[in-house]
């Protein structure tokens, strides 16, 4: 075999950013000091404190920004936005916490130099690695074998999580052939033509994606022993899914089930769950008494945009299957449902003006921090569902059940990669996100949906 190209993986990618953007901050900055009149950041064994109050202020703040988003990360002119805000942000909150960062200098152009260099830093970097990292040179080169019923879900999948993956080829190891697949760039071999495309377009992974692995003939079988013995990487398409998308692929799941389930130990991890139940309830406390202060607020635009009474309770599906009643602001106009429960949809008709604006901050959401402090809902899980879709999607949606395993959440995994559900295929891709956190649910995971969904508000896109 030919040497394979060199690549980077999601994860190293993500370290990548953060390390560099933190390098190249640290470095501006040393340099701005010792270049200019600028004494307010400076570098050394007595100040380690400042530097390392800048790079937890750059992570998180980096974090809510989406500056370690990679498909945003992989134009320039998409990810400007997010690096002005992290700069704007982090500047801010370091000159508001003089306790552990400096004081603030007499001379107000230092802060201006601060800034400044700080953006400058990212924005020279951040192209840095649009030019060279996401460039062609970089790209995995990945050669599937598998059933072409499935490779139009896979080259839109891939395609769709990360900008580097690139598809070179697909080897068909059906016995009865279907038509040549036709998509742009993807070209169909033989089997016999396996170590030739390896050695020729420098593939640096086989992608294994067949539902029947019996689907696989011996001779190709053989060949992949062959490579793997030789340490060539071989991965099975639901595993590099599940990495990629960060979803459980239920709709490729079959009777062997068992092998993508090994849900997550914190499910019954006393300690964690124990933690978990006093931040649900500190955040509780804290989100009623902002509720109290926005509640004059609502009532004067329920008054006028809404024209009906504040609050709307509904049943949902708890943990076990059990019910609750959830509480909410009433975003919709009164009597929505006289024909029976529908779907909720973008643009839906039956939102007030006001209710929009309710539904797009999250405030609506703010009466279920009750919920929680009743010990029906979590901060972070699953969303809760009305009986009369769960019996639905139950029959449609193969381990959809497998949701209720775990309490219900405020937000969650799906609430924060995806977009409101409005259909059954909205459903799917949610339970993919919801069985994606409930396999691998930990304390890291939680901070992360915590810190996405101050994301989603900022950004204003709550639905």
């Amino acid at each position: 075999m030919s040497k394979k190209g060199i690549h980077f993986e999601i994860s190293e990618r993500k370290v990548l950013l953060r390390i560099f953007d933190v390098i190249s901050i640290l470095a501006v900055l040393y340099f701005v000091s010792n270049t200019f009149d600028f004494d307010y950041f400076t570098i050394n064994q007595e100040n380690w404190r400042w530097a390392f109050v800048l790079i937890l202020y750059i992570s998180i703040f980096g974090t809510i920004f989406e500056l370690y988003d990679l498909q945003k990360s992989s134009k320039i002119e998409k990810i400007a936005t997010s690096i002005v805000f992290t700069a704007s942000v982090t500047v801010l909150f370091y000159l508001l916490t003089p306790f552990f960062t400096p004081i603030l200098p007499d001379n107000r152009l230092q802060i201006i130099y601060f800034y400044f260099a700080i953006l400058f830093a990212l924005f020279v970097w951040r192209m840095a690695y649009v030019t060279f990292i996401v460039s062609p040179r970089f790209y995995k080169k990945v050669l599937i074998v598998g059933e072409i019923s499935n490779i139009e879900a896979i080259i839109e999948a891939f395609g769709n999580a990360d900008p580097n993956y690139k598809i070179i080829g697909f080897i068909n190891c059906e016995h009865k052939k279907q038509d040549k697949i036709k998509f742009k760039g993807i070209i169909e071999y033989s089997p016999k033509q396996i170590y030739q495309v390896i050695k020729e377009e420098h593939i640096s992974e086989i992608v294994i994606a067949s539902y029947h692995s019996s689907s696989i003939t011996p001779e190709i079988y053989k060949d992949l022993i062959t490579l793997l013995e030789g340490g060539f990487p071989i991965k099975e398409y639901t595993r590099v899914y599940e990495d990629m998308m960060q979803r459980v692929p239920v709709q490729f799941v079959g009777k062997d089930f068992y092998r993508y389930f090994p849900f997550s130990r914190s499910n019954h991890n006393k300690l964690y769950l124990f933690f978990q139940r006093l931040f649900d309830l500190s955040i509780a406390v804290i989100g009623l008494l902002f509720g109290l202060l926005v509640v004059p607020l609502v009532l004067i635009g329920n008054l006028f945009g809404n024209r009906g009474p504040l609050f709307y309770s509904q049943e949902r599906i708890g943990k076990n299957g059990n019910l609750f009643k959830i509480i909410k602001f009433r975003t919709m106009i009164k009597n929505a449902e006289t024909g029976g429960a529908v779907w909720a949809k973008k643009n839906d008709v039956r939102i007030t003006p006001f209710g929009k604006f309710l539904r797009n901050s999250r405030l609506d959401e703010i009466p279920q921090f009750i919920n929680i402090l009743k010990g029906d809902m979590s901060l972070i899980g699953p969303r809760p569902e009305r009986p009369h879709f769960v019996r639905q999607l139950s029959q449609i949606l193969p381990f959809y059940e497998t949701r209720h395993i775990v309490k219900p959440g405020l937000t969650g995994w799906a609430q924060v990669k995806t977009r409101y559900g409005s259909s059954v295929d909205d459903s799917l891709l949610k339970l993919q996100y919801d069985l994606y956190y409930i396999k691998h649910r930990s304390f890291l995971l939680d901070v992360n949906i915590f810190i996405k969904t101050l994301s989603t508000m900022i950004f204003y896109r709550g639905q």
